[in-house]
């Protein structure tokens, strides 16, 4: 029972240090910074928590993604160093995944920021 324990307690810090390989990553730490700003804009324009919800939701699958995305370009790199097409195309594949949910996620911005920055004459 105590070995299970450390062993949980390790994988939450296998997670952590994968979680600073991921924000080593140009494009994840500028999806983190977008993520600031969209915290900090409904901070100030006090969105409803079914809003937050929403908001929270969108950019967890977003950086969700860009972690899956990190961890299969790391796996593709290992296995295959060299350029090859379909190593081309797993990456490009999953950056795509990156992209999808990014623009789910911007979706989700303009349905709950767009209406109060249009009142606000932005």
């Amino acid at each position: 029972m105590i070995q299970r324990a450390v062993s949980r307690i390790a994988s939450f810090g296998h997670a952590l240090r994968g979680l600073t390989v991921l924000l080593r990553q140009p494009n994840a730490r500028i999806h983190a910074l977008a993520g600031c700003g969209v915290v900090a804009l409904g901070l100030w324009l006090k969105i409803s928590a079914s809003e937050w919800l929403a908001v929270v939701l969108a950019m967890g699958l977003v950086m969700g993604a860009e972690a899956l995305n990190t961890a299969l370009e790391l796996a593709v790199d290992l296995a295959q160093p060299e350029w090859h097409a379909l190593a081309r195309d797993a990456k490009d594949a999953a950056a795509a995944g990156v992209l999808i949910c990014s623009l789910a996620a911007l979706v989700v911005g303009l349905v709950v920021f767009g209406p109060r920055l249009w009142a606000l004459g932005f």
